[in-house]
């Protein structure tokens, strides 16, 4: 999504937006002290204002934009509520505004105009309607995520407008469901301490340290971002100063380049999450000891981020939220189509649209489609030569080794693939992949022949001497 540049050399437009997802957290005290358990209509409104003023401070007017898309969506809801276009019209609605607004408003660089929201919200619209159309359905003809979040009961203006809005979440996501948004207002989620001894609530909500933890995560981010693209900027790999570093060296600028570019997002979303929590919105049940959960809406798994020898590991553990929905309500709505690779093939081709029109975007989702076929067929291949298994096995040096060598592969090779992310237009993104010879294009383009050789030789060749 659209939120590039959020901190570049402290931009008003960045400190306000940062601003408005921390204010989040007194918001949500407020809530929590004074309308948590109470009626609903009193939430939804305040959820809704709160949201609108964050709204109006950072894009004044602009708002009318997702105001017109809430309220023309509703009217589809309303109208076509039980009809099969209900989907096909609110898709096409949403799409098409948030296109015409990338198409007015974008330039050659990260913006933070009303579109970044209008993304967020695009998403939410049309889940919200897929969410219907299932809730229609009879239970044997849904998946287990499907009924999870499946709606009997046809929203409110209101109920929308909060839904949208939510302070914390509007502007950088996470995606959640409107079930999950209704189950919270409706004090499903209890998350007050009770001291059992008095039968007195505790003074704070046993989800506030959850979500100022992950706020302190965060912002630990946005310092560890801002040092590393200061360090490695923009323009330096631009420069002719970084033409002239060895190519190897070449390879791993980049790698750090691109993995602190993605610390943007991963702060922002850090911070947005830790704001859900503090609100209690992420509550997820309870683990075996009877503790409560608070990954609900989480949307980056650190851990797997930091230590990814996969691409598939940063996939997964990166934007969890909005690949869940993308993996929800396009991948496996696409499964008429017979096929995994032409499902994931035009999933990454809404993300990319999705996205908006710069080339850079569908350039690096073209990217991840060919390495993640090249990554998964590989892979398999490996997994099937024995002796290579079996030597892996048997050595830790071996494993240490092989770790070490994969992390460092994938820490290199996303950076190389984030590049026209990063940069966006042609001329820009061509200028460093030039530097490096495209070899990662070369690489991947090429393996389809590299794939062919491998199972004709390698595997045959065992498979020969194995009778």
């Amino acid at each position: 999504m659209s939120i590039g540049i959020l901190f570049g050399n402290a931009s008003e437009a960045g400190v306000r937006l940062v601003t408005s997802i921390v204010l989040g957290l007194p918001i949500a005290l407020l809530h929590r002290y004074f309308l948590y358990g109470r009626c609903p209509t009193y939430q939804h409104v305040f959820f809704a204002t709160c949201g609108i003023l964050l709204s109006l401070w950072n894009f004044g007017l602009d708002t009318l934009h997702s105001a017109v898309a809430v309220y023309i969506s509703y009217l589809i809801l309303k109208l076509f509520g039980d009809s099969s276009l209900l989907v096909l019209l609110t898709f096409i609605f949403n799409m098409v505004y948030l296109l015409c607004g990338y198409y007015a408003t974008s330039t050659e660089t990260y913006d933070i105009k009303w579109t970044m929201p209008q993304c967020i919200l695009t998403l939410r619209l049309i889940g919200l309607v897929f969410d219907l159309t299932d809730g229609r359905k009879s239970e044997d003809k849904l998946s287990a995520s499907q009924k999870e979040v499946a709606l009997k009961v046809r929203p409110t203006l209101l109920e929308i407008t909060a839904f949208t809005y939510f302070p914390g979440a509007f502007l950088v996501g996470p995606q959640f469901s409107m079930k999950r948004y209704l189950n919270f207002v409706q004090g499903k989620h209890t998350t007050n301490n009770v001291d059992k001894s008095s039968n007195a609530t505790i003074e704070y909500p046993n989800c506030l340290v959850p979500g100022v933890s992950r706020m302190c995560v965060g912002f630990i981010y946005l310092i560890l971002y801002l040092l590393g693209t200061q360090y490695i900027t923009d323009g330096y790999v631009l420069s002719p100063e970084f033409e002239k570093q060895a190519f190897l060296k070449r390879l791993l600028l980049i790698g750090f380049w691109g993995h602190f570019n993605l610390y943007k997002y991963i702060s922002c979303w850090l911070l947005a999450e830790g704001v859900c929590t503090a609100f209690g919105l992420t509550y997820n049940g309870k683990d075996e000891k009877g503790r409560p959960l608070w990954n609900g809406c989480e949307n980056v798994e650190l851990l797997t981020f930091e230590t990814a020898t996969h691409f598939n590991d940063v996939i997964k553990s990166f934007n969890i939220n909005t690949n869940k929905w993308c993996a929800e309500y396009i991948y496996k709505r696409l499964k008429f189509l017979g096929s995994k690779l032409h499902s994931q093939f035009f999933t990454l081709l809404f993300l990319a649209i999705w996205h908006g029109f710069h080339s850079g975007y569908y350039v690096c989702f073209f990217l991840e489609y060919i390495i993640m076929y090249a990554e998964t067929d590989l892979t398999q291949i490996l997994k099937r030569h024995g002796k290579l298994q079996s030597l892996l096995e048997s050595s830790l040096k071996l494993r240490i080794l092989t770790w070490i060598l994969m992390w460092i592969y994938t820490f290199t090779f996303m950076g190389y693939s984030l590049v026209c992310f990063i940069l966006l237009t042609y001329y820009r993104y061509h200028q460093v992949y030039s530097s490096v010879y495209y070899c990662g294009h070369i690489i991947y383009l090429s393996y389809p022949i590299i794939s062919i050789l491998l199972k004709n030789f390698v595997l045959k060749d065992r498979s020969k001497k194995h009778e």
